[in-house]
């Protein structure tokens, strides 16, 4: 099969799939029957509709129809919407589930055109087959939607190591300031207002809800469960039961510091031995066989000449 005979192919088969959808998308749905009735005013729905969800808004406008579809896709048959949403919030990210969707569609689109133009280049050179060619597609897309994932995933690693590390140095902010006489909302707003980084985020938020009337024990709770980090889950536990039967917040803080610098302290430890087996590798498989190999081999020589 030429390369002239598969773009042929390509471009009647995307011209029926556009058919198809143009057929399909001339059927209106029951909630678009009845949107003219519940719907908001005429500026409200164009104000809506001019939202855009991804940093290239213009390319998002031409291609709305197919990010739509690939973000229902997703919604069937990728990761839940709730553990999305958890995991965004983990991460520290701004965006929504459905903006996170879109951006996964459109690192799919960007694969499908690398994918594309690379089928074309092997048909081109070396005449692959259609199957080959397919399979590269379908893999570089998949990939790409996953890459998305993992990157989130990666994401929130990198944040909850950076809360581990400036837990301890929040802790004893705070102690210093109850120390100094002001209460554990005074301390936490000015800790927040002084500090940067993923904690002082966190208490921003808390603050966020004791300001919208939440006390302070459930905002530090629900800061904890959204989180989902041992050291700052026993951090607020510590901080709320304080809070709520009046003992010592100072010597509570104090002691939680030294908490998750102790706990820090081990798990570096542990990595330390970690990284020390795993150092083995290369001197078990590589080093020791050239070792052998560089004391043996001239013996085997001189043997081999009768010296």
């Amino acid at each position: 099969m030429t390369w002239a005979a598969l773009l042929w192919g390509a471009t009647l088969g995307l011209g029926m799939v556009l058919v198809l959808a143009w057929v399909r998308a001339r059927r209106p749905s029951l909630a678009e029957r009845i949107a003219p009735y519940v719907r908001a005013s005429t500026a409200e729905e164009i104000r809506r509709r001019s939202v855009t969800v991804t940093p290239l808004p213009t390319l998002e406008r031409l291609l709305a129809p197919v990010l739509r579809d690939g973000v229902r896709v997703l919604e069937r048959y990728g990761s839940p919407a709730e553990q999305v949403r958890r995991r965004l919030r983990r991460a520290g990210s701004p965006l929504s589930v459905d903006q996170f969707r879109a951006q996964q569609v459109m690192w799919g689109l960007a694969a499908l055109a690398v994918g594309v133009a690379l089928s074309l280049a092997l048909a081109a050179s070396r005449g692959t087959g259609v199957v080959p060619l397919a399979i590269v597609v379908l893999v570089a897309v998949a990939a790409a939607v996953l890459g998305r994932d993992a990157w989130l995933t990666r994401a929130v690693t990198r944040r909850q190591r950076r809360l581990l590390a400036e837990l301890p140095t929040v802790a004893e902010m705070l102690a210093l300031a109850v120390g100094a006489g002001e209460s554990a909302s005074a301390a936490l707003e000015r800790v927040a207002r002084l500090t940067r980084g993923a904690m002082a985020q966190e208490l921003t938020v808390v603050l966020g809800d004791v300001h919208a009337g939440v006390r302070l024990p459930v905002a530090l709770t629900r800061m904890a469960d959204a989180v989902e980090l041992p050291a700052l889950t026993r951090f607020a536990e510590g901080v709320a039961t304080a809070v709520e039967r009046g003992t010592p917040l100072a010597q509570v803080l104090r002691a939680q510091a030294a908490d998750v610098r102790a706990r820090g302290h081990q798990a570096l430890m542990e990595e330390g031995g970690r990284r020390e087996i795993a150092m083995l590798v290369p001197v078990v498989f590589i080093v020791l066989p050239v070792t052998v190999l560089f004391a043996v081999f001239p013996g085997l020589v001189a043997i081999q000449l009768g010296w």
